[in-house]
């Protein structure tokens, strides 16, 4: 590990302890060069990867998908942290696949999410997802939310 302040090579570690309720280990080191004391934390990398429509395979990015979330919850009025939940969730669901999810998997989990959240951001993540082409395709989808709310409001009853 090289040292932050005067990148000197061969810093010792000073103690080392597990961190983020076991998830992690959090070491204390100190540059033998300069003195200086740091902190570093190991976090195993996720290898969970994402086999693509396309046939392609790639590494599951959680930034990405926040930003796919974030783009259709825009200007939506959503609780603060509901995005984090939502997204934890779905990164949880692909921790739990791993160590390959599809990609049709994760954007019928993230729909299915986005349906209860807010309908607007349901359907601009679905005009993505689902690569709508026209007018019809948003009109058929509402359709399909609105007998669905009618059908569990029928069931309430």
């Amino acid at each position: 590990m090289l040292c932050p302040v005067c990148a000197a090579d061969g810093t010792r570690v000073i103690d080392s302890r597990p961190a983020d309720a076991g998830t992690a280990i959090r070491r204390r080191r100190a540059c033998p060069r300069c003195g200086h004391r740091f902190t570093t934390y190991e976090r195993p990398e996720a290898a969970v990867m994402v086999l693509k429509r396309s046939g392609r395979v790639e590494p599951f990015q959680t930034a990405k998908l926040r930003v796919g979330l974030e783009r259709s919850l825009a200007g939506r009025p959503v609780a603060p942290g509901t995005l984090d939940h939502v997204v934890e969730e779905l990164e949880m669901l692909a921790l739990a696949e791993a160590p390959q999810i599809t990609s049709e998997r994760l954007g019928r989990e993230a729909l299915d999410r986005l349906r209860v959240l807010d309908e607007v951001a349901y359907l601009r993540f679905a005009s993505v997802y689902k690569s709508f082409r026209d007018a019809t395709d948003f009109q058929r989808e509402l359709t399909e939310l609105e007998e669905e709310q009618m059908g569990s409001a029928q069931v309430e009853r």
